[in-house]
């Protein structure tokens, strides 16, 4: 079943089932859609993670599913800190709608005590013979989603608002209050402001300080200390050695204490 309407100044498509909103979003944008479409799914079967292999748990009735498709004033190069953005601005309608005081980790999870609440997917398509390159914020929130339905090694990592608060939250005022935020911060970007966007960023970082592990190109675990992203959406890791590396890709994880 598939719904039109509007929420706000967003034209909406709502999905009570699809694969992945990501791929409608991508499709969309190429087929015409206008800037800030908004593409929502009461569930799906094929959400997916920023990682290759990584799944989205997307049980009906229980999150919010949604992508936004976006012809920001930014150049190319700068897409990728649309990332940090939309984490900020899910923090902050989180923050104000909610008890709860979620964190952040690089580049694109939301956090509640520990577990994965909410991820964040960006991608980019040029739009078929118009030169014009579109972008997907893709965002899954788990909102009233019981930690039993979590399968496996999942059930130890993923948490939901209803579990951290005890009680259950209206989904449709929440996806308003996160799209107000993300027009906002976007707007702020395009206006030059990531400087204090990169500031409020890092005040949620949950490894900011922190000794952390990333696997690099050539497949050696490096550790140090999290510096935090500078204003490219660089994550800078100072080692043992001194040495600082910049990391743009890739699964950042707290070291592991030695015993």
């Amino acid at each position: 079943m598939i719904l039109t309407g509007e929420l706000g100044r967003h034209p909406v498509h709502f999905f009570t089932s699809a694969g992945s909103t990501n791929d409608l979003a991508l499709i969309l944008s190429n087929t015409g859609a206008p800037d800030s479409t908004l593409i929502v799914a009461d569930s799906q079967n094929a959400g997916r993670g920023r990682l290759a292999g990584r799944a989205w748990h997307s049980p009906p009735g229980t999150g919010l599913y949604f992508s936004l498709i976006l012809r920001p004033h930014l150049a190319p190069q700068d897409f990728p800190k649309l990332t940090l953005a939309a984490g900020l601005a899910l923090c902050k309608a989180l923050e104000r709608h909610t008890p709860c005081q979620p964190g952040l980790k690089w580049p694109n999870d939301l956090f509640l005590h520990g577990r994965k609440c909410g991820g964040i997917l960006t991608e980019t398509q040029a739009v078929a013979g118009a030169g014009q390159t579109a972008v997907v914020i893709g965002i899954g929130l788990n909102v009233n989603t019981p930690v039993e339905t979590f399968a496996g090694e999942l059930r130890a990592k993923a948490t939901s608002l209803l579990a951290e608060t005890g009680a259950a939250h209206e989904r449709g005022p929440l996806l308003s209050a996160i799209l107000a935020e993300l027009d906002l911060v976007v707007a702020r970007l395009e206006q030059g402001d990531l400087p204090s966007i990169l500031a409020e960023w890092r005040q949620r970082d949950i490894h900011a300080g922190l000794q952390v592990a990333w696997v690099n190109n050539q497949g050696r675990v490096v550790t140090g200390i999290s510096l935090g992203p500078d204003e490219e959406g660089f994550l800078h890791i100072r080692d043992a050695q001194g040495q600082v590396h910049s990391v743009l890709s890739g699964d950042i994880s707290l070291a592991q204490k030695k015993t």
